[in-house]
C-alpha cells in the first residue's frame, strides 16, 4: 500500500521555544518551563520542571497544547538526534525552551500517529541525515524539520494504525518489564548472598586505609591527544572490574605517565559521578595490562595481600554495607557527587580470615557467573524486543500492518529471529 508523502510543515505548525536568559528568572509572571531533560527517549519526565518569566503576549504564543510533539534540537549522539515526546497536557500553561522544537499537528494529522511515526526507522534515518554536526553536536532546526517527509494515510487509517501498533507495543512493553524485573531480582539475590555469607563469618571491621599496601593515589587530568600515551576512561569501571579496552590517547609522554601506570590487582575507585549510586564504585584489574595509566576521575588502591584478597575486596566494596558508608560520605557540588582519599580511607570494611575470604570469593564468583549469564540472556531478549519494535513500526508506516495475530511473527521473520 502506498500513501502520499507530504512535508511536515504542510500538516503541522512548527515553532521554536524560549531562550533562557537572566531576565527570564521567575518573578512576577512565572510559568512552567520544559527543558531538554524533560524529553527522554522513553517519553516525558516531569519529575523536575523549572519555571520561567514570561512577558506580554508570550504565554499565548508559546503555551503548549495537548498533542504537541516536542522535538529535541541537538544531541551529542546521532542516534538520539530529534528524540521526541507527545505533550500530555498534564501541567497547565507550560511553555518550552529554545532547544525544544514544538510540532503542532493540523486536524488531518493524528497526534498519536505522529508520535509513533517519529520513532519509525524511516523518520529516524531522515532525522540523522538532515542533522548537521558541529564539534560533535548534531543539530536540527525549524527549517530542517519543515522539510521532513511524512507518509500521510487518511485520518481513519491513521487511527487504525495507532490502535494496532499500541496493542502490539503494549505486549512488548509487558515483556520488557518482565525482563527488567528478572534482572533486578538477580541483583538482589546476589547482594543477599554476599550479606548472608559475611554474616556467617567472624569478621573484623577495619578502616580501608589499613588494608592497603601503599595507600591511595589520585590520577592525573590528561587532555585527549592523537597518538598520545593511553589513559583509562571512567567508563572502564564496570560491574566490579576494569575494562582495559576503555581508554583514550592522552597528551603526555610515557615518562609523564610512569607513576600513574596500573598493574594487575590494582583496585580503582570512581572519584566523582552525577549519580550517587555510582560515585565511589570500585573495580579490580584482573588481567595483566599493557602500559596504560589511570586518570583523575579514578583513585587507585593497592590491596595488602597479607590482609585482604583483591577479588574479595571487589565484592565487599560494592556490597550494601560499604556502599551506605560511601554514599553518606559523598559531597555534592553542581550536581556532581564526589569522594576524596580521606573519605575512602575511613570506610570500614568487613575482613574475615584469608581462608574465609577465599571461600566467600569462590561462592560469590559462581553466583556472579550465573548472574552474568542471566544478564546476557536478558540483553539478548531486550535487543530482540528492540528489533521487533523497529520492524513493527516499519511495517505499520508502509501499510503492511494488518491487525492479524501473525503481525508479530512476520516482524520476527523480518529481523531473522
Amino acid at each position: 500500500m502506498t500513501w502520499p508523502e507530504v512535508p511536515l510543515d504542510a500538516v503541522a505548525e512548527i515553532q521554536g521555544g524560549i531562550q533562557k536568559q537572566p531576565k527570564r528568572a521567575p518573578r512576577d509572571n512565572a510559568f512552567p518551563f520544559l527543558r531538554v531533560s524533560n524529553v527522554t527517549a522513553s517519553g516525558l519526565d516531569l519529575s523536575d520542571v523549572h519555571a520561567v518569566e514570561l512577558f506580554d503576549g508570550e504565554l499565548d504564543r508559546f503555551r503548549l497544547e495537548r498533542g504537541d510533539l516536542l522535538v529535541v534540537e541537538g544531541n551529542g549522539s546521532a542516534s538520539q538526534i530529534g528524540r521526541a515526546a507527545v505533550w500530555d497536557g498534564s501541567i497547565k500553561d507550560a511553555v518550552h525552551q529554545n532547544h525544544l522544537i514544538r510540532v503542532r499537528p493540523a486536524p488531518d494529522l493524528y497526534e498519536r500517529y505522529l508520535g509513533l511515526l517519529w520513532n519509525s526507522p524511516t523518520i529516524r534515518d531522515e532525522l540523522s541525515r538532515v542533522a548537521s554536526s558541529t564539534s560533535g553536536l548534531h543539530t536540527l532546526s525549524v527549517t530542517k524539520l519543515k522539510r521532513i517527509m511524512l507518509p500521510l494515510p487518511p485520518l481513519a487509517e491513521q487511527h487504525r494504525i495507532v490502535d494496532l501498533l499500541e496493542d502490539h507495543l503494549s505486549r512488548l512493553d509487558a515483556a520488557d518489564a518482565y525482563l527488567e524485573a528478572a534482572q533486578r531480582r538477580g541483583n538482589v539475590l546476589y547482594d543477599q548472598l554476599l550479606v548472608s555469607a559475611l554474616a556467617a563469618l567472624e569478621s573484623a571491621e577495619l578502616p580501608f586505609a589499613e588494608l592497603l599496601a601503599d595507600g591511595l593515589a589520585n590520577g592525573k587530568s590528561v587532555p585527549t591527544q592523537e597518538d598520545g600515551f593511553p589513559v583509562l576512561r571512567l567508563t572502564a569501571l564496570r560491574d566490579g572490574h576494569i575494562d582495559l579496552a576503555e581508554r583514550k590517547p592522552g597528551a603526555w609522554t610515557a615518562a609523564d605517565a610512569r607513576r600513574f601506570l596500573v598493574e594487575r590487582g590494582d583496585f580503582l575507585i570512581a572519584r566523582g559521578n552525577g549519580s550517587l549510586r555510582l560515585v565511589g564504585r570500585g573495580g579490580l584489574i584482573t588481567d595483566e595490562p599493557d602500559a596504560v595509566a589511570f586518570p583523575d576521575t579514578l583513585i587507585r588502591a593497592r590491596p595488602d595481600l597479607t590482609r585482604i584478597h583483591p577479588e574479595f575486596l571487589a565484592y565487599v566494596w560494592n556490597a550494601p554495607g560499604v556502599r551506605r558508608q560511601i554514599e553518606q560520605a559523598a559531597k555534592t557540588t553542581a550536581g556532581i557527587y564526589k569522594v576524596n582519599q580521606k573519605d575512602l580511607a575511613a570506610v570500614r570494611v568487613p575482613v574475615p580470615s584469608l581462608a574465609d575470604q577465599e571461600r566467600v570469593t569462590t561462592a560469590v564468583r559462581e553466583s556472579r557467573d550465573a548472574l552474568l549469564q542471566l544478564a546476557l540472556e536478558v540483553n539478548r531478549a531486550v535487543a530482540r524486543s528492540s528489533a521487533l519494535r523497529r520492524s513493527l513500526l516499519g511495517a505499520a508506516f508502509s501499510g503492511r500492518l494488518t491487525g492479524d495475530p501473525t503481525d508479530l511473527s512476520e516482524a520476527e521473520e523480518m529481523i531473522g529471529a
